[in-house]
């Protein structure tokens, strides 16, 4: 069973009296532990082919399966614990809480399910010590850098040790060093822990960290490929043709 099933979904918008095309019969699949990054421009669809797979909107038609069930026959109820329980989320603006620590942030998802027992502990710790955090545990959202935030972030995707891991631009608002560290992280997520990981990116210096690439263009997938250790150039070549 692949742990993200997405077939034949289409998504539109309204503006004001037009109606626009997100995703025009998009079909997907993501097997165990790949990393797959979808790549395409601005207005290409592929946030909005994300948003679909973590529940956050419905499809106007089609099916998206996490874990073998389709998101869009769950009532908002059911869907909010399910996201909570089997999707880690990782955003570009990291959506920390800022009155809660660095520790606490990570543990929000296992406070919410009232998990709060020695081995919620256990987990929280060995996440901190993991993303490399473990001494700035007590400081808040503010007294963090950029980088930091967003290990925080993935941690607290992490922690509920969930069946996917979407993660939206996760390098967006960092610098280089930064960013290249937030990708090996990701890589290392699936290439030694078995962790899906998909990864909206419109940059081939970020994508090439990925093993497969997914590029969207006008709401439909028009290649994917393995990344196979190709350069960041090579990439961005490859890339601007799936484009023409």
């Amino acid at each position: 069973m692949h742990p993200v099933v997405v077939e034949n979904v289409t998504k539109t918008f309204r503006q004001g009296d037009r109606t626009i095309s997100a995703l025009a019969s998009i079909s997907l699949e993501v097997h165990q532990g790949q990393f797959l990054a979808i790549m395409g421009a601005s207005g290409s669809g592929k946030s909005t082919l994300l948003h679909l797979m973590a529940g956050l909107a419905r499809p106007d038609s089609g099916i998206i399966r996490v874990s073998g069930s389709d998101l869009a026959q769950m009532p908002d109820r059911q869907l909010t614990l399910f996201r909570r329980r089997n999707i880690g989320l990782i955003f570009q603006s990291f959506n920390l809480i800022p009155t809660l620590t660095a520790e606490e942030n990570i543990a929000l998802p296992l406070m919410l399910e009232h998990r709060n027992g020695r081995p919620a502990q256990e987990k929280v710790e060995q996440l901190l010590e993991s993303l490399g955090i473990a001494d700035r545990r007590s400081h808040r959202p503010d007294a963090l850098s950029g980088g930091e935030q967003q290990r925080v972030a993935i941690g607290r995707a992490l922690v509920a040790d969930p069946a996917v891991v979407l993660a939206d631009e996760p390098t967006g608002n960092l610098d280089s060093v930064n960013s290249r560290s937030i990708c090996e992280l990701l890589r290392d997520l699936s290439v030694l822990h078995n962790k899906t990981i998909v990864m909206v990116t419109h940059e081939p210096v970020v994508g090439v960290y990925a093993r497969e690439v997914a590029v969207i263009r006008d709401g439909q997938i028009v290649n994917r490929f393995a990344t196979d250790n190709q350069s960041a150039p090579d990439l961005a070549i490859k890339y601007s043709e799936c484009l023409r």
